[in-house]
């Protein structure tokens, strides 16, 4: 498979470990948006969440909660923004689901996921509730 991520899963393209266990790798990101944004990939390829079974979504929480601890234990950031850009037309730029957590800190320009897109304007909440009964 020809998979950027696979391939630093498995150490034929280095990295900066942050945080690894048997089932997950954080390392930090090659073009970050601020100090220590790291990205947390499961070492098994999904090529998106929605692919990944109840038990592997599961471990990757866990590798998650691993690697924000250690993210604030030593970046000491005043937040996190963490997300996922799940699918091409959200910005998915590797197939193989991945999350990113970026350290925030007071007063450095950035946003709430509320700024990522600006789209919500007329959409009628109550009609897309129905949706899901």
């Amino acid at each position: 498979m020809d998979c950027l991520f696979c391939k630093i899963a498995e150490g034929e393209i280095s990295s900066y470990t942050v945080f690894e266990d048997q089932n997950v790798l954080a390392f930090l990101d090659i073009h970050p948006c601020s100090k220590g944004h790291t990205i947390v990939i499961p070492k098994k390829h999904f090529d998106d969440i929605s692919k990944m079974s109840e038990q592997d979504y599961v471990k990757m929480t866990n590798g998650l909660k691993h690697t924000l601890e250690r993210i604030q234990t030593i970046i000491h950031p005043d937040g996190v923004n963490m997300g996922i850009n799940n699918g091409l037309a959200a910005g998915q730029a590797v197939a193989h689901a991945h999350w990113h957590i970026i350290p925030r800190w007071n007063n450095d320009g950035g946003g709430s996921m509320h700024s990522i897109i600006k789209n919500g304007e007329g959409v009628d909440v109550k009609a897309v509730a129905e949706l899901f009964k």
